[in-house]
């Protein structure tokens, strides 16, 4: 019989990690190196759990790149040691992260489950147990003694999800995330059922991991809205050391036409500001040129962001600007899916 696969929970903080003091009712910190005792059901899975703590456990409102490059070197740390990796983070900031870490990690070959709850773990209805141990099932799975899964994902309510594909929904809901563009890699129900055709393939050559943890955040998310006003893309645009944008466009990527809206993007592109045209739908994608409205746009060298998601696309943006690539090389780069971010069609 194969040995048990060895499972590495990193806990960074959120409501998953919280328990009640029933005496003051007040949450607290969740000790998970006593996990199994207080989810006795987690014996009953076929592996070895092991656990590991920030020191101080962040809200996620205050994830950061920081925070990011900590949640990449304990993976590095632990990489050979362990079979796959189940990260608990607060959802509210969760694709971000999830995203940002697929693209730091490059040539993975390992399950990484990012996982979560919207009640803490203490809770009578709460849906933290159900959502960890099926992630914890995840990590483990295994056909021809290879790990099922060698991506970075998302599980949450019943839903595997490649990570950097998904959104957050509700912040009532149990269903909380959903990922519009692309269709779950797993579903839970009585049986764990892989969809294996959507799930990405390691390369065959089995390249070392690379690790990337140097990220560049000096970018912003410009949101159009109608009646939205030159002197504010214009102050936008004209940010003290500013290197990207996401810019969350109407539809299939249309925007204002008017002088007064693209004349302030073409000056901030012809200074080397990266300027990524994202749909503001929950689904479909850009279609640079379908329209009068984003011609303009592709003939200035805004970059097409076809069906990225805007989590996705700050966290792609933060990882290529560190690249020192040339003009031609970024767009080229943007507009190609590297971790399955973004559909080839």
């Amino acid at each position: 019989m194969a040995n048990k696969p060895n499972i590495l929970l990193i806990y960074t903080g959120g409501t998953i990690g919280m328990i009640k003091d029933y005496k003051t009712g007040a949450l607290k910190a969740f000790d998970f190196s006593q996990i199994v005792d207080k989810i006795p059901e987690l014996q009953q899975l076929n592996c070895i759990i092991k656990s590991i703590s920030f020191d101080e456990p962040i809200d996620s409102s205050n994830m950061n790149t920081r925070y990011y490059a900590d949640i990449v070197s304990i993976v590095e740390e632990n990489y050979t040691n362990f079979d796959g990796f189940v990260v608990l983070t607060g959802s509210d900031t969760m694709s971000y992260t999830s995203s940002a870490i697929s693209f730091m990690l490059e040539n993975l070959q390992k399950p990484i489950i990012f996982t979560g709850s919207q009640l803490p773990i203490g809770d009578l209805r709460t849906d933290a147990k159900e959502n960890l141990i099926t992630s914890i099932e995840i990590a483990s799975a295994r056909k021809d003694n290879k790990p099922i899964i060698s991506e970075v994902c998302l599980y949450f309510e019943y839903k595997l999800y490649r990570a950097n594909r998904t959104t957050k929904i509700s912040s009532e809901q149990f269903e909380a995330f959903t990922s519009m563009n692309f269709p779950p890699l797993a579903e839970s129900g009585v049986h764990l059922s892989f969809n294996l055709h959507l799930i990405a393939q390691p390369k065959k050559d089995k390249k070392e991991l690379i690790v990337r943890k140097d990220l560049v955040d000096e970018i912003v998310i410009l949101k159009l809205f109608p009646g939205i006003s030159k002197q504010v893309v214009k102050s936008i645009l004209n940010i003290s050391n500013l290197k990207g944008v996401v810019l969350e466009t109407y539809g299939a990527g249309n925007a204002p036409n008017s002088k007064s809206f693209i004349q302030p993007i073409k000056k901030a592109i012809e200074k080397g500001v990266k300027i990524v045209s994202v749909t503001q739908c929950k689904s479909g994608r850009v279609i640079m040129g379908h329209y009068d409205t984003s011609l303009l746009l592709k003939e200035i060298g805004v970059i097409n962001g076809k069906d990225i998601t805007t989590e996705s696309a700050v966290a792609k943006l933060m990882y290529l600007l560190n690249k020192n690539l040339s003009k031609k090389e970024f767009k080229v780069f943007f507009e190609k899916s590297l971790r399955g971010e973004i559909s080839e069609k």
